[in-house]
């Protein structure tokens, strides 16, 4: 009884670990998701955070210790999933702000940063998936339909659309913030 105890304090040393280690990447991927919305950002990530501990170690009959192989990866999978099915419900009345609260700024450029930020905030869930996957979290196409469930074809497709969204909605806006 006291080996099983310690195996299971060992497991919960090691997820607290791993929380404490990509909790930060893993917000700041759920702000670029939400469009800057930091207080449905935390809530994804503490959502995604609670759904990784309930399958941290998988239990069965046949190996009651299965380990989780990618731990990184699967954080960023449901952190996504997560994202996409809060935006599916309805139930929610929550509104983001449209502007994003002072903050201090770490990139040279937070003009650019903050017109990034409001422009994806502007697209679809989906395309704002497609996008901070692709270009923010550097995945490739297969890695990214993946995690949307969704075949390579259209995620290229689904890509392309949404450069283009983006680009329509900043404009000329962007280059004059980027030759600053």
């Amino acid at each position: 009884m006291a080996r099983a105890s310690a195996a299971g304090t060992a497991g919960e040393d090691d997820f607290l670990e791993f929380a404490v280690v990509r909790t930060g990447h893993l917000f700041r991927t759920a702000c670029l998701l939400t469009g800057g919305d930091t207080h449905l950002a935390e809530d994804l990530v503490q959502e995604a955070l609670g759904r990784i501990y309930a399958q941290w170690y998988r239990t069965s009959w046949f190996a009651p210790r299965a380990r989780i192989e990618n731990p990184a990866g699967y954080a960023h999978t449901v952190l996504v999933r997560a994202f996409l099915s809060h935006r599916r419900r309805r139930s929610t009345s929550e509104q983001p702000v449209r502007e994003i609260p002072d903050a201090a700024a770490r990139e040279a450029d937070p003009a650019l940063r903050l017109a990034l930020v409001e422009a994806l905030g502007r697209l679809s869930p989906r395309d704002r998936a497609v996008l901070v996957l692709r270009y923010w979290e550097d995945r490739s196409v297969e890695e990214t339909a993946e995690v949307l469930r969704s075949s390579s074809g259209a995620v290229r497709t689904q890509t392309v659309r949404a450069l283009g969204r983006i680009r329509a909605l900043l404009g000329d806006g962007l280059a004059e913030l980027a030759d600053r």
